[in-house]
């Protein structure tokens, strides 16, 4: 028996790369492997990276699906199963949407796979395989097994995961609608032996909030300083609060920290329920105690809000230079199905695309609602121009001036590579079709 993983592109442009700093490991693909016996045959296609071989003499082809990916991800399984081999699909978009999913596929898997990964090959192999398996929130501990990468180039960063789920409910968030808005950690020896087992010099922790269980942090932390590594992960503001904590990551390897601001706005952030965020004065002082810190921040802001207004923009900008921040997103607000903001818009008439994800219109960056204080097409531009702003070069050498005070030489080498190709990635990321080439597109 052979299986086939694909991980499906969000799009292309023709005769245009994908873009870099999107080509990190999937650790998912990885942990599949991992679960699959021995002796069925594996191989995987990166749509990102690689032409998929439609041709490819195979049993079995099993597609993981996001939101972003999902029209793409159709594409892929009407030419497999137009040629007669079975596709299941899993992942969150497929969590959240079963029914639009089971249109596209033989079967799915909704929630994690691992509970029902083995049941659901013994199914297949005696000719019994069901329409959906319905995997767990919780998971079982598999360690990822990479060696279904070999060949591939992906960026230089070794994924390991500490564990899913946030206790926060943010609105716009579909991780907190997809763990019921609950955190599930990973055992620290399993965290551990993934860190031994890879294979570069830095690694990024995956996990949606890597302070939700705020005492199991420090005790991985106290474990993996040992180790003399350096890293990155993502969580909120709240830790700068904690000066062990900040220690203990620091003194751990932590080079940099991914934090959802989100807003400026109280009003904005009231409404996307994040109003635990500092206030601007205490924002202030926490930003400046994670730099003290020595560790740089990766600010992500959210736009689109009906407290936000032209102005929004212009004050958010001034904070993210005021800061100097490692580098920062500024992202337009976008409805994922299953979420609470998504059903908030729909019920309010606000949804230009219902659903955008499969919308033949729809090109990312592009605006799916209707903003409360201005055009679809001026939210759309306004971050355009913000990304561009926090982008230019003098910005960015006035920022990795900073930046060379706290950080270690490899941080700052990968400071310059991110930073100054990020102006042209903005460029590069617009009007990227989503599951076709951009001459498919509707005229």
């Amino acid at each position: 028996m052979k299986i086939t993983f694909i991980l499906p592109a969000i799009g292309k442009k023709p005769g245009e790369k994908y873009i870099g700093t999107w080509k990190m490991e999937p650790l998912t693909i990885a942990v599949l492997k991992s679960l699959t016996p021995p002796d069925i045959e594996t191989e995987f296609y990166d749509d990102r990276i690689e032409c998929i071989n439609y041709d490819t003499k195979t049993n079995l082809v099993v597609i993981t699906v996001e939101t972003y990916t999902a029209q793409r991800s159709y594409r892929i399984a009407d030419q497999f199963r137009q040629r007669g081999i079975p596709v299941i699909m899993g992942g969150y978009h497929v969590t959240l949407l079963p029914e639009e999913a089971r249109q596209y596929a033989d079967s799915i898997i909704t929630g994690n796979a691992e509970a029902v990964w083995k049941t659901m090959l013994q199914d297949f192999q005696n000719q019994k395989l069901k329409k959906v398996y319905h995997g767990t929130v919780e998971y079982s501990d598999v360690p990822p097994d990479k060696s279904i990468f070999a060949g591939k180039k992906y960026l230089p960063i070794s994924l390991v995961e500490t564990g899913r789920g946030c206790c926060h409910s943010c609105e716009f968030c579909a991780i907190s609608t997809y763990y019921h808005c609950k955190y599930y950690r990973r055992e620290h020896q399993n965290i551990i032996r993934d860190i031994q087992n890879s294979t570069h010099n830095f690694y990024f922790l995956v996990d949606d909030n890597l302070i939700a269980d705020l005492n199991n942090a420090k005790t991985l932390l106290q474990k993996i300083e040992p180790l003399k590594i350096k890293w990155a992960g993502q969580g909120t503001l709240a830790m700068a609060k904690d000066k062990e904590l900040l220690k203990l990551m620091k003194k751990s390897g932590c080079e940099l920290i991914l934090i959802g601001f989100e807003s400026l706005e109280e009003e904005s952030l009231k409404q996307m329920n994040k109003s635990f965020n500092a206030a601007l004065g205490e924002r202030d002082e926490l930003v400046q105690r994670i730099h003290d810190a020595g560790i740089g921040i990766y600010a992500t802001f959210v736009f689109g809000y009906d407290g936000d207004t032209y102005q929004t923009f212009a004050d958010t900008l001034d904070f993210a230079k005021k800061h100097n921040f490692y580098t920062a997103a500024f992202n337009h607000l976008l409805p994922h199905p299953g979420t609470r903001l998504y059903q908030r818009l729909k019920e309010e008439k606000r949804l230009i695309y219902d659903q955008w994800w499969l919308d033949e219109h729809y090109i990312y960056g592009d605006i799916a609602f209707q903003p409360k204080n201005m055009s679809a097409a001026e939210l759309s531009q306004l971050c355009r121009q913000a990304r561009k702003e926090f982008a230019n070069f003098s910005t960015v050498v006035k920022r990795g001036l900073y930046s060379i005070k706290r950080s270690s030489p490899l941080m700052w080498l990968l400071f310059w590579s991110m930073n100054l190709r990020l102006g042209k990635e903005v460029d590069e990321k617009m009007k990227i079709p989503l599951g076709r080439n951009l001459d498919e597109l509707p005229k």
